[in-house]
């Protein structure tokens, strides 16, 4: 084989790993995006502060009757 044929072959095959590589980086980004995202939600919901306490009323409607 002559050298140009050679280092043609040669960067084709890197050209062609490069995008293998990155090919499989992203199959590999779409399979854990779910995991990634649920991950994501059980983080936020624990975080928050949880949300004020809707207080009892207390009393009777004969207090009511005597407010109004």
């Amino acid at each position: 084989m002559s050298l140009i044929v050679e280092a043609l072959l040669m960067s084709m095959g890197m050209i062609v790993l490069f995008f293998l590589a990155f090919l499989v980086l992203f199959i590999l980004a779409l399979t854990l995006a779910p995991i990634e995202r649920g991950l994501s939600n059980y983080i936020w919901l624990h975080t928050t502060p949880p949300p004020p306490k809707i207080p009892i009323p207390t009393g009777s409607f004969r207090d009511f009757s005597k407010k109004h």
